[in-house]
């Protein structure tokens, strides 16, 4: 039996079935439906939000908050993300300048930023890393010294709070995925958390080709929209996340009973917050210990992620002037693994991938 890395949490049938059926009466499969308004307005009451916008993917969140608010030239931004956080950047026309990342929470190092800022910087673009928060207040102080926006790519931060505060609070506006494979999903899907009412407008606009009306536009748009197909499907995920959540933390806390008194690294989980247990990101002493545990795993039907790999600073598509060395994150990306983590996954499962790594790493 093959053990993966997550599994996509799936509602039963007959859920998604029954809004299927609405989907077939009104006829109405996307243009902003009465499923995706539905899901929309729960969403914003879920997460605590006034202004939040769909769209197809977290990607493309990222996008159209770069055209949004305006961003030109240079966006500094982590190496240590998924490849859609750069290629984002890229595709709307601006350079990433890649600032290093913190060895304890694995996010952008606020004390790097400052000195990468120039003349043509337009913003900060940060990853919460796996859930865990960036440095918002020192990120937002830099922010706002320099008159730069800051985007936080929140594609794992679903449901997290710092302090009682959503993460998707901070900054000019943060971006969220909503892919099969993250804790709460629409299949395909994602969303642009706005700070203000006119920045929401835009992206609404903007995800469905600029179209003011039929005949006006607000400027070259593209079509972000998510359909009612996917809106349904995040309708029936919803209520599941509580329990999806749970199950994880206790998954968490199966792997972390196992590795206690190990010479293992994790990033550091900061006081006050509030986990939604998306990932289990094990560190090792080396590559060559890493790739030995992966490829142990691997030999027993357990598939480990390189999550994230490789540092991004490294991409072979970057114009060699971009590829700044980031000494912390190409390092931590030689050696990181994630681990299977998901609801259903069982404690004798945990207790076989821990033995497997414990014996290949000693």
């Amino acid at each position: 039996m093959i053990i993966p890395v997550t599994k996509t949490i799936l509602p039963p049938m007959e859920e998604y079935f029954h809004y299927l059926e609405g989907i077939w009466q009104t006829g109405q499969l996307t243009n902003n439906g009465p499923l995706c308004l539905d899901l929309a307005g729960r969403l914003k009451s879920y997460l605590n939000l006034p202004h939040l916008e769909l769209v197809g993917n977290g990607t493309l969140a990222l996008q159209i908050a770069i055209k949004v608010l305006g961003l030109k030239g240079e966006v500094i931004t982590t190496p240590y993300s998924y490849v859609a956080t750069t290629n984002a950047i890229l595709w709307e026309g601006c350079e990433p300048v890649f600032v290093d990342i913190e060895p304890q929470s694995f996010c952008i190092d606020p004390d790097l930023i400052e000195a990468a800022i120039t003349d043509k910087t337009s913003a900060i673009l940060a990853t919460h890393v796996y859930g865990y928060p960036c440095d918002m207040v020192r990120i937002q102080a830099i922010a706002d010294r320099y008159g730069i926006k800051v985007i936080y790519d929140a594609a794992h931060a679903f449901g997290i709070k710092l302090d009682g505060r959503s993460l998707l609070e901070h900054g000019d506006c943060s971006t969220l995925s909503f892919h099969a494979t993250k804790l709460f999903h629409t299949a395909e899907g994602g969303a642009v958390v706005c700070r203000d009412a006119e920045m929401a407008h835009k992206v609404f606009l903007m995800a469905k080709f600029g179209h003011i009306g039929e005949e006006a536009y607000l400027d070259i748009g593209i079509n972000a929209k998510m359909s009612e197909l996917h809106a349904a499907m995040g309708l029936c995920v919803l209520p599941m996340v509580g329990d999806t959540t749970a199950s994880r933390k206790e998954c968490s806390g199966w792997y972390d009973k196992q590795f206690e008194g190990r010479a293992l690294q994790r990033p550091v989980l900061p006081a006050g917050l509030e986990y939604n247990y998306a990932y289990y990101p094990v560190l090792f002493s080396s590559h060559d210990i890493m790739m030995r545990v992966r490829q142990a795993l691997l030999d027993n039907g357990i598939v480990p992620r390189r999550y994230f790999y490789p540092s991004l600073n490294t991409l072979p598509f970057l114009k060699p002037e971009l590829k700044r060395t980031c000494t912390v994150s190409e390092d931590i990306s030689s050696r990181v693994l994630c681990l299977p983590l998901f609801m259903g996954l069982q404690k004798g499962e945990v207790e076989v991938i821990c033995n497997i790594v414990q014996q290949s790493v000693y």
